[in-house]
């Protein structure tokens, strides 16, 4: 088993992801919301690469049991129900409901991930169990970061890290390529408070100039949930429902 850590995505295309397990995080803020949007019982997460297509998938979808939602440049788009903050994304609002989700930078890499045999949706709120999701698999993993605008950030490598770092302490004789071992440096060099360092990244200080402190709080919170979504047939859905259903029809 060999986990492969990718600072940005963009220098991959499409097919390299094919028949690939691959995990997605996007700290600030997209792979949180979709963790959080799960964990709180939306139905699924449909990520979009462009506006226009998820304006044009949403106008087909059904009542109010569609919400389309997301941001550019951190604020939430003019006619969307919902941005991308997390906070946003509670029961009451989200429970049972199918999410349309654009983002700057998260859902262009789920869309772009879309070959992957598996392809989860990780953030420091469900690392652990990730980690150990993984674990079980056996398979080469790779781990991307969502990044900014097409390069790096801190936030999303000191993310990769502390996942490397989780499943390295389950299971020690994991291979690690370079960057994966960078990504350890990084996340051991972060400092013990993640709040204070989503607070010291470029992102993380944008976000506070444009009103999305408290963001940064919940988007620090680590291993509060052990929910995994599951990227499949084009939307993310929670592992556990995936399992049922699996189940269910089979029998």
């Amino acid at each position: 088993m060999k986990l492969n850590v990718h600072f940005s995505i963009s220098h991959l295309d499409e097919l390299y992801f094919t028949s690939r397990t691959t995990v997605i995080i996007d700290v600030l803020r997209a792979s949180t919301v979709i963790v959080t949007a799960i964990a709180n019982g939306a139905k699924e997460v449909i990520p979009v690469n462009t506006v226009d297509f998820a304006m044009k998938i949403s106008g087909n979808a059904f009542g109010g049991q569609t919400l389309l939602c997301g941001e550019r440049n951190t604020k939430k788009i003019e006619g969307f129900v919902l941005g991308n903050s997390p906070l946003e994304y509670t029961s009451d609002t989200i429970a049972g409901k199918s999410i349309i989700l654009f983002t700057t930078n998260g859902s262009k890499a789920f869309v772009k991930a879309k070959f992957s045999e598996n392809l989860f949706a990780a953030c420091f709120k469900n690392l652990p169990a990730v980690a150990k999701h993984l674990i079980e698999l056996n398979k080469d993993v790779e781990i991307v970061c969502g990044g900014t605008n097409g390069s790096f950030n801190y936030e999303d490598s000191v993310c990769a890290g502390k996942l490397v770092q989780e499943i390295k302490n389950l299971y020690p004789e994991i291979e690690l390529n370079d960057s994966s071992k960078a990504s350890l440096i990084i996340a051991k060099s972060s400092g013990k408070s993640l709040l204070k360092m989503l607070k010291e990244t470029e992102h993380g200080k944008l976000l506070i100039e444009n009103g999305f402190a408290d963001d940064l709080k919940d988007c620090a919170q680590y291993n509060v949930t052990d929910v995994i979504p599951y990227y499949i047939s084009g939307s993310i859905k929670k592992l556990d429902n995936l399992n049922n259903n699996t189940e269910s029809e089979n029998s």
